[in-house]
Order: C-alpha cells, then structure tokens, then sequence
C-alpha cells in the first residue's frame, strides 16, 4: 500500500497541487480505488482533505481532520484505527509525502477496512489451505501411482531376475499388462522359458547322442569279444566282422552329422555359392539308391518344368538337402510304392517337392521333426538305425540360404516336403 501511495504522489499529486486537470485526477483516482478496493485521498499540510474518492469534490472544501500533526508522521506513515476519528469503522492507513523542492506539500494516503483485510487474508488462507489440500491429494494419488505402477511392479521384477540368478527358470512374473514394466516382465518370462527350453534340450541332447553313440559301441565290443573268447566261430567271423564294419559306418555317420550341424552355425558358415542345375543332383542323388529301392520296389516319378533348372546356392550342402530329403522317403515309403519329385519355378524362385507314398506324420509331431535327434513314434519309427538329425540338418542348410522349408503330411498317406532356392536370374536382379 506504502508503495502505491509514493506512486502516486509521483504520478497525479503534484498535478493536483498545481490546481491542473482536478476533476480528470479524480477521476483517475476512484477508479484505482474502485478497482483494489481502497479510498485514496490528498491531505495537505494543515489537515485538510483536498480530495476523497468516497467523498463528493464540493464537500472535501469544508473537510479538515481533528488534530492533525504532520510533524509526527516523518517521511513514513501508517496506522490502524479510524484516522483521527474520520471514519466510523477501523481501517488501516498509509500515507506518503508530497514533496516539491525537498519541501514536504502534503500527503497521499491510502485506506482499506480491517474487516475487508481481514476477509482478505481469510479468504487467501482459505485459499492457500485448499491449495495446500489439493497438492497433498494430488501428492499421495502420485505416490499410490508411483507404488502400484512402478514400485511394486519393479519389485515383482527384481524378484523375477533373482530367482533366475538362483537356476529356477520356472519362475513367472506376474504384472498386470498394458504398460513398459508389464512387457518386460514378459520379455524376461519368454527369456527365461526360452533358456529353460535350451538347458532341457542340451539334456536331451546328452541323453540322445550317448544313446545312439552306447548302442553300436555295445555292439561292436560284443561282437569282438565273442569273436576272442571262442563264442563265436571262425567260419562266422566274416559275417559278424561285416556287422561290426555296418555298425562303425553308423558312427562315423553320426559323428559327420554332428559336425555337419556345428558348421551350419549361422554366425560363422560359409556358403560357396554358384550356379548348376538342381534337376541334375536330382537325377545323380536318386541313383545312389538305386539298391534299396530295388530292394523294396520303389520308384521314382520325376517331373520338371524344364529340362535344366539353374540355381544360386552352395551345391555341396544342397546335395546333401536332396538326399536326406531322398533317404527319408525311402526309409518311409510303403513297398511296391513310388516317390514324386518335382521341381517349379515361380516369381524368380525354384521350388523343390520331395513326396513319398508312406506311413505319414501325426500332427503331433509335424513341428517336432526338425529337432536334432527326434525321432516320431514306433509306428514311424521302423527304421532303427536314423540317427534323428537328417531333417534338422536340412532345415540348417536352406535357412543358412536364407530360404524355407515347409511340410504337408498325412497319416496313412504319405508326406511331402516343399524347399526354395534362388535362381540366378532372381539374384542378379537383388
């Protein structure tokens, strides 16, 4: 209040006191007065009012305050009560000097009720209270947010990531969905069944390769010290020396397999890419069976959209694609029995069909049959001596191309796989 009372007595009083413009000040003045709900008066030096905002100008003349002293207001002045008894209520009452040549002339001064002040501050406290309310609310539901979406979320986590750390990869994170923290804690429930899968496959895995490496060495340590304690006859060596070679050819099949699959590593293979015929390793893999096949009747029902179909891929790995595809087929097929093979070309791709007239897949296990070492049921499983990585070799090589295999199969029907490869055409356009 003191300070709009010295501004004031800068900005309209020296006018005033220059009897210029008296009304327009006036004016100007009920209107500050009217607009922070203060009364704005001059006063000069005797106590006499020259102007009231309340008061009409023609009254102020005759207005002269009761014991007035200017002498002990000092350069600063204010008070509360009712201004040597101007008015009828309380007010509290500022004033600022008016002064001209270091020459005090008179006085601003400013008044507002006590009762108004006071609603004043009432009414800000009650203000700021419910202010201070509403933060406090808003305060908490922030905490509670931050509890129920944050803390405890990442607290389940942390949880989650401990018992991991601790080998039990059974363990579920369980949140709520719908925000960042749910989907990682699917991330690391999918990470972690992800590993759990890997440890029990690298189990299986153990389980498998010492069963299938256990029966031929059995077999070859039986054969051999039958054949050196006497229990088997030197006229029958030849025969069992011809089962213990069988048996040995079946781990050295085995153990390439291996190694076949250890250098299909997507990081670290290396294709030799170039172009040649498929149609033709078609008709050269086909003749290596041609035994078996006569063995148990089964023929072969070639058909190509061309005479020579040129693709773009390593010869050597797609060979052995051809013929594990091949071998399958003959292991499954029924006798007297015949196997189709095709071979098509469609928007710059070669598509490469291997059917046999089997026993079929089940369901089941359509999905399981590019594992290592799965083998399906008895009812499949006749052949006894598949190692179980024929397929899961085949699917290394055409993925490591950067292309699909896919299956169609029938119980008592047969089953048919379908391979793509580039053709060169197709790559020089790339």
């Amino acid at each position: 209040m003191y300070n709009q009372a010295v501004s004031i007595s800068k900005d309209y009083a020296s006018t005033y006191f220059s009897d210029e413009k008296i009304r327009l000040i006036r004016s100007e003045m009920i209107t500050v007065a009217s607009a922070s709900g203060e009364r704005i008066m001059f006063i000069d030096t005797d106590g006499n009012i020259l102007m009231d905002t309340s008061r009409d100008i023609t009254d102020q003349n005759s207005v002269r305050l009761n014991d007035f002293d200017y002498t002990r207001s000092g350069s600063r002045y204010s008070q509360s009560g009712r201004f040597f008894d101007y008015f009828g209520e309380d007010m509290l009452s500022v004033m600022a000097p008016i002064t001209n040549a270091y020459t005090v002339k008179g006085y601003v001064a400013i008044h507002i009720p006590l009762g108004t002040l006071r609603s004043q501050v009432y009414t800000t406290f009650n203000t700021n209270y419910v202010t201070f309310i509403i933060m406090m609310m808003l305060i908490l539901l922030f905490v509670a947010f931050y509890f129920i979406m944050i803390h405890r979320p990442l607290k389940a986590i942390i949880k989650g990531v401990d018992e991991y750390s601790k080998g039990n990869l059974d363990y579920r994170i369980d949140l709520a969905p719908g925000d960042e923290l749910h989907r990682l804690g699917a991330s690391l429930n999918y990470m972690s069944s992800e590993i759990n899968e890997m440890d029990k496959f690298q189990q299986k895995f153990i389980s498998n390769i010492s069963h299938d490496f256990r029966s031929p060495l059995t077999s070859i340590k039986g054969y051999l010290e039958a054949m050196s304690d006497g229990t088997i006859p030197p006229e029958l060596h030849q025969k069992y020396i011809g089962i213990v070679l069988f048996e040995t050819e079946r781990l050295t099949k085995l153990t390439n397999n291996l190694l076949t699959l250890n250098d299909l590593d997507p990081k670290s293979v290396r294709l030799n890419y170039s172009d040649f015929d498929i149609n033709d390793v078609i008709r050269h893999t086909i003749e290596t069976f041609e035994g078996v096949c006569t063995e148990k009747k089964i023929t072969f029902k070639l058909t190509f959209s061309s005479r020579q179909l040129m693709v773009h891929a390593d010869m050597e790995k797609i060979q052995q694609v051809v013929y594990n595809l091949v071998d399958n087929a003959v292991k499954f097929s029924h006798p007297d029995s015949f196997i189709a093979i095709s071979t098509t070309t469609k928007n710059g791709r070669a598509f490469i069909s291997v059917k046999d007239n089997g026993i079929g897949i089940p369901k089941d296990d359509l999905k399981k049959i590019w594992e290592r070492f799965y083998k399906t049921d008895n009812s499949r499983g006749r052949d006894k001596k598949g190692s179980g990585l024929g397929l899961a070799i085949v699917r290394e090589i055409i993925q490591t191309h950067g292309e699909r295999i896919d299956v169609i199969s029938t119980e008592g029907v047969g089953t048919e796989f379908v391979f793509s490869l580039k053709t060169p055409k197709s790559t020089s356009s790339s």
